[in-house]
């Protein structure tokens, strides 16, 4: 899935810092749509299909009525987890959606589906007006040795060609690169060309170390320094060739990002996602009476679960960190970066 997540406000405002930007961020609820996936990439943060399968499957159209009945309260409905377009009942759900008064409807994808332009300009038609589009590399070599999906790369191009055909109907279309060793130093080869093909925002997530990441962190994470380098170089070299680079860097520690414009650097949204109970046990700290605000669904039978309450899992700080400017506004570090790597990168930053 992407990290979901994924993603940084596409409508910031002109000279917000980056700092200002998390701190007026809005909420953004998460719809667990895809119980299975047909890419298997090999940083997935969701290692464990067969309980995503359990997990996601849950999801009805009670479910999804219910949900959409406090979208209200959030920014953007999104469709997410596993892939969405392999659930049968994704097209009745937007329109679900769009029947509530969503006002942003979007959906977390690898885009294979949408290269059928009538499965896409249904899903359009219904309501759906943001694509993510997960993308990993600029050839089939990269994106594919990643994915370990052969012959995707071809479909998930041809996805990002049909959305892009109706941008002109005020359809968004944002594309999510999970940062490895093996993409990170194509970052600008990456950018062009996904902006050839009508991209309009470029997210590069740093990856989460969770599920695959972790399995396979030596094999495929660059320290948070080489990242920002490597990113630091590719916008400096990419803006002199356009004054606005349309890339944002996301899920990295502020404190490892000076030096970067703010309009590049990013943060992963806040958000919610409902499920039938607590999976991963993230909420056994919390006390009854908050566990009780937390129980959503029409006889109680879903729980809550928020972001923050998977960085407060597994996100750290030190005691340096109230000394630096960001701290207000950082998540911390994961627990199974340091681990590996400890703290000697992270310098606090001065105000």
């Amino acid at each position: 899935m992407l990290d979901q997540t994924h993603l940084d406000k596409p409508d910031q405002q002109a000279g917000e810092t980056v700092a200002e930007r998390i701190s007026s961020r809005g909420a953004r609820v998460h719809i667990l749509t895809g119980a299975v996936c047909n890419n298997n990439c090999v940083f997935c943060m969701e290692e464990d299909r067969e309980q995503r399968y359990v997990t996601n499957s849950q999801t009805t159209d009670e479910t999804v009525r219910w949900i959409l009945g406090q979208h209200e309260r959030f920014e953007e409905v999104c469709f997410t987890s596993g892939e969405p377009t392999t659930n049968p009942r994704l097209h009745h759900w937007v329109k679900m959606a769009k029947d509530a008064g969503a006002r942003c409807i979007s959906m977390m994808t690898n885009g294979r589906a949408l290269s059928h332009e009538k499965f896409a300009k249904r899903l359009m038609a219904l309501g759906m007006n943001r694509f993510y589009i997960s993308i990993h590399g600029h050839t089939k070599k990269l994106h594919e040795g990643l994915t370990r999906t052969p012959d995707c790369f071809e479909q998930t191009v041809g996805g990002l060609d049909t959305i892009a055909k109706f941008k002109r109907l005020g359809i968004e279309l944002h594309t999510s690169t999970v940062l490895t060793k093996r993409n990170l130093p194509h970052l600008g080869d990456i950018y062009r060309f996904l902006r050839s093909h009508g991209v309009d925002q470029v997210i590069f997530n740093v990856m989460q170390a969770n599920g695959r990441a972790d399995t396979y962190f030596d094999l495929l994470f660059p320290t948070y320094a080489e990242i920002a380098d490597a990113a630091r170089q590719f916008i400096a070299e990419q803006q002199q060739r356009e004054p606005e680079v349309q890339a944002v860097l996301v899920d990295i520690p502020l404190c490892m990002t000076e030096g970067i414009p703010d309009n590049n650097r990013g943060y992963v949204e806040a958000y919610v996602h409902y499920e039938h109970e607590d999976t991963h046990g993230l909420l056994n700290n919390l006390s009854s009476e908050v566990l009780g605000e937390r129980s959503g669904g029409n006889a109680g039978e879903l729980v809550q679960i928020r972001r923050s309450d998977l960085d407060d899992n597994a996100r750290h700080k030190r005691a340096e960190c109230k000394q630096c400017k960001y701290d207000a506004v950082c998540e911390g570090v994961w627990g199974n970066y340091l681990r590996r790597r400890g703290w000697d990168e992270f310098v606090p930053v001065s105000s």
